[in-house]
C-alpha cells in the first residue's frame, strides 16, 4: 500500500464533508484523513489502488486544490 500526502484547501468539516464521497469511493473509508491543524491541512492517503493523479484531479472536480508533497 502506497501512502500520498497533498497540501490542500480543505479547511473545515464542511469541506470534509464535500471530499468525503469522493475520497471514500477512490481510497476507501479508512484510508484516508485530513490534518485541518496542520497550516498546509495535509491530507493522507493510503492506497494501493488510485495514482496520485487521479485523487487530485477528484478534488479539483468537487472545488479543492491539492499538490502532492515530497
Amino acid at each position: 500500500m502506497e501512502t500520498v500526502q497533498f497540501k490542500t484547501n480543505i479547511k473545515c468539516a464542511g469541506c470534509i464533508a464535500t471530499v468525503t464521497p469522493v475520497l471514500n469511493e477512490l481510497a476507501g473509508q479508512e484510508n484516508w484523513e485530513v490534518d485541518l491543524q496542520s497550516p498546509d491541512k495535509v491530507l493522507t492517503v493510503s492506497t494501493d489502488k488510485t495514482d496520485k493523479d487521479v485523487i487530485r484531479q477528484a478534488l479539483e472536480k468537487v472545488g479543492y486544490k491539492a499538490d502532492v508533497l515530497g
